[in-house]
């Protein structure tokens, strides 16, 4: 008699689309899914990313070339066609409509808007929410419409935990950020009996940083790890395990999982 998959098979068979899933977090949690038996769609702003990360999933794991890996561009950094560009997304994902989508996640960002206040504008203020707060709550819209209304379904996005713990310069970005902390709530009322959680990672070692010089990045990575109890930054393949957390467990909705190692309490 085999043993009991009561835990380990709740994501098997089920369709996930993972949007901003080409890199970073988004890649690790495209791999936990994978490995947990469910098939993933990818999204990003580049079929060429997306081309890269599915032929590297698959050389990781070999069964996803048969039917249970795919990927779909979508562009979410422009005002005039961010909607347009979500639906043609979710339309490619079930394939008009024709398949089920059981989870959506969005790890999807851009380059963060640390500026100081003095030299802010509004074009730039409305700019930097337009991947992090506009195109998440555009793609709660659209995942309502296909989600099917149970609390096996569920919609994850994510913050930072600068919306828990406020930086210099980083004010606009905080903005959206601990905006997406009502966001979560109001969904998870709004989509019921779908469920909507929050993710808030701290530092988390992904491409995310590779526009700042690299000292830059080496001084920010300590002051990072100093401010852990863990003594080192985070990991996508450690995060991911709170995605993995929220798509799991039924009964959790309109709650924020920190996953920070211990950054908050110093």
């Amino acid at each position: 008699m085999a043993d009991s998959t009561k835990y380990s098979s709740k994501l098997t068979n089920t369709r996930v689309l993972i949007i901003g899933g080409s890199s970073g977090i988004g890649y690790a949690v495209a791999e936990a899914c994978l490995e947990a038996g469910a098939t993933v769609i990818l999204s990003s702003s580049q079929e060429s990313r997306i081309a890269a990360s599915i032929s590297s999933l698959t050389k990781t794991y070999p069964s996803a070339a048969h039917g249970r890996l795919s990927g779909h561009a979508c562009d979410l950094s422009s005002p005039a066609t961010l909607e347009d560009n979500i639906a043609t997304l979710f339309s490619d994902a079930t394939a008009g409509g024709t398949r089920e989508l059981n989870h959506v996640i969005f790890t999807a960002g851009d380059k963060l808007a640390m500026m100081p206040l003095e030299s802010a504008s509004l074009a730039a203020i409305q700019q930097a929410g337009m991947v992090r707060f506009f195109a998440p709550i555009l793609v709660a819209k659209h995942a309502a419409r296909v989600l099917p209304k149970s609390p096996l379904s569920s919609y994850t996005m994510t913050t930072g935990s600068v919306s828990e713990h406020p930086m210099p310069n980083w004010a606009i970005i905080n903005s959206y950020a601990t905006g997406s902390h009502g966001m979560c709530r109001g969904l998870a009322l709004d989509m019921k009996p779908v469920r909507v959680n929050l993710i808030s990672p701290g530092g988390v070692e992904t491409p995310l940083w590779d526009g700042m010089p690299r000292a830059d990045y080496e001084t920010l990575k300590k002051h990072m790890e100093e401010k852990t109890t863990t003594g080192v930054m985070g990991k996508p393949e450690d995060v991911a395990e709170s995605y993995m957390y929220v798509l799991r467990d039924r009964n959790v909705s309109g709650s924020v999982i920190s996953t920070n190692g211990g950054a908050l309490l110093t």
